[in-house]
C-alpha cells in the first residue's frame, strides 16, 4: 500500500489548527457515496450502481477509505480518540453488517475510539433486517438513524422512496430488539400533496416504533434535482412557507407531548443521553474529520473537502495522494457568524458575550419580540430561540451577527 504524500494537503494544518486539538469535541465522519436509487429530492453526493459502472465499487472506496484514515492520523499528528463517529451518505446500509463493521474497524485503527464513544450509521429501511442490527451491534454501533421520511404512500412517491409505508417502524423495532437504546427516524415534511393528515399519520408511527430520537427536516427544494425539474415544470407545486410553518408546529406539539423535547431547531429526544453527540459537535464548533468522496472536515478553523467522485478519490489514494479538492481557512468574522448561526439552533442558546454591541441590542429587541426567551436573556445571559423564534430562526441569526 503506498504511503499518503503527507507534503501535499491537507498536511500542513496551521500550529493554530492543531494547537487546541483534543479541547473541542473531535468526531469522525464516514460518506458512503452508493445508493440503491437516486430520491428525486437528493442533492447528496451520492451515485447508483449505473452510474458507476466499473469505474468504482463498495470494495475500491473501503480500501481508499482506510488510506484516508491513515491520512488523517499522520497530519493530525497525535489526534484524540474519536469521540463520535457518524457513517451517513448515501446508503451505509448496502454495505452490509460486515462491510460497516470494516469501516468501523478502520477508525478504530487510525484514531481509536473513546470508551464511551457513539457509533452512529444511517440506513435505509429496505436493506436492513434482524441480523444486520445485530452485527452492528457486535461491531461496535451504539446508534442506528432510519430514513422513514412519511408514512403515506403518495408522499414517499413523489420523494421517490422504495420503502414501503411500514418498513422504517418495523426495522426501528427490530433495531431496539438487537439491543440499540438509541433509535432515530428521520422525518420530511412540506412534500407537495401531503396532507395534514398524512403528517399526522406519520407521526403517530413514529410514536408507535418507540425511538428516542426524532429528526424532521422541511423539504427543500434542490437545484439540479428530478424534483426541482418537476416543480419548475408545473408538475408539483413549490413547498408553501405557510404550510410548513404550520407543520413545524403540528411536530413540535406532538412530539413534546409525548416526551420528546426539542434540543436543535430540527431534533427531538427523549433525554441528554439520546442526543445526537456528533451532530452536537458541529453546532457547537467542534473538530471533525470527514473521510469518503466529497466530504467535508473542520480542525481548528480551517476546512477542506474532498473531491466528489468516487473513482477520483479512490484513483489519488491508490497513488499515496490526498484526495482533498479545495480548503479555507476561516475568518474570525467566519467564525463569529458560524458560531451564532449554530449556536442559536441548540436549546442551550447562545451566550451574550459571544456578540457584539449591536447584537445585544438586537438579542434584546428580538426577545421583547418573543423570538427570544425573555427569562434565558435577563436570568443566565443567553440568547435562546422561543417556539416562535425556532420558525425564523434564520432572521434572527441575522440580526444578531449584524
Amino acid at each position: 500500500m503506498p504511503v499518503p504524500d503527507v507534503s501535499s494537503p491537507p498536511a500542513g494544518l496551521p500550529e493554530s489548527a492543531l494547537a487546541g486539538l483534543g479541547t473541542r469535541p473531535f468526531g469522525v465522519y464516514v460518506h458512503v457515496p452508493f445508493c440503491a436509487t437516486r430520491c428525486g429530492y437528493c442533492d447528496f453526493n451520492t451515485y447508483t450502481t449505473g452510474e458507476l459502472g466499473t469505474a468504482a465499487s463498495p470494495r475500491s472506496w473501503l480500501d481508499a477509505l482506510r488510506r484516508e484514515l491513515e491520512l488523517g492520523a499522520e497530519v493530525l499528528g497525535r489526534p484524540p480518540q474519536a469521540e463520535t463517529v457518524f457513517v451517513g451518505g448515501g446508503t451505509p446500509s448496502l454495505l452490509g453488517a460486515d462491510g460497516l463493521a470494516e469501516v468501523l474497524e478502520g477508525v478504530r485503527s487510525a484514531f481509536g475510539l473513546a470508551p464511551d464513544a457513539e457509533v452512529t450509521t444511517e440506513s435505509n429501511p429496505e436493506s436492513t433486517s434482524p441480523e444486520f442490527f445485530a452485527g452492528l451491534r457486535a461491531a461496535g454501533y451504539t446508534r442506528v438513524s432510519l430514513g422513514m421520511q412519511s408514512a403515506a404512500r403518495h408522499v414517499l412517491q413523489v420523494l421517490d422512496r422504495v420503502h414501503t409505508p411500514g418498513r422504517p417502524v418495523e426495522a426501528a423495532r427490530e433495531a431496539r430488539a438487537a439491543g440499540f437504546e438509541h433509535v432515530n427516524l428521520d422525518v420530511i415534511y412540506g412534500t407537495p400533496g401531503e396532507r395534514t393528515g398524512d403528517l399526522q399519520a406519520s407521526l403517530d408511527a413514529v410514536l408507535s416504533a418507540g425511538v428516542d430520537h426524532v429528526s424532521a427536516y422541511a423539504l427543500i427544494v434542490e437545484e439540479g434535482t428530478a424534483l426541482a425539474r418537476r416543480v419548475r415544470r408545473g408538475e408539483l407545486p413549490a413547498p408553501d412557507d405557510d404550510v410548513l410553518a404550520a407543520d413545524y408546529e403540528l411536530i413540535d406539539s406532538v412530539l413534546s407531548a409525548a416526551g420528546l423535547t426539542w434540543y436543535e431547531v430540527s431534533n427531538w429526544c427523549t433525554g441528554e443521553a439520546a442526543r445526537c453527540r456528533h451532530n452536537l459537535g458541529y453546532w457547537r464548533g467542534g473538530d471533525w474529520w470527514g473521510a469518503g468522496p466529497g466530504a467535508h472536515s473542520h480542525v481548528g478553523g480551517v476546512r477542506w473537502w474532498n473531491v466528489k467522485h468516487p473513482a477520483k478519490y479512490a484513483g489519488l489514494l491508490a497513488e499515496g495522494r490526498s484526495p482533498e479538492a479545495d480548503r479555507e481557512v476561516l475568518t474570525d468574522t467566519d467564525r463569529h457568524l458560524e458560531r451564532i448561526m449554530l449556536e442559536l439552533r441548540i436549546a442551550e442558546g447562545l451566550p451574550l458575550s459571544a456578540l457584539d454591541a449591536e447584537g445585544a441590542v438586537q438579542a434584546r429587541a428580538a426577545a421583547a419580540e418573543g423570538l427570544l426567551d425573555q427569562s434565558a436573556l435577563d436570568g443566565q445571559g443567553r440568547a435562546v430561540l422561543t417556539a416562535p423564534g425556532r420558525l425564523l430562526a434564520d432572521g434572527v441569526v441575522r440580526r444578531l451577527a449584524g
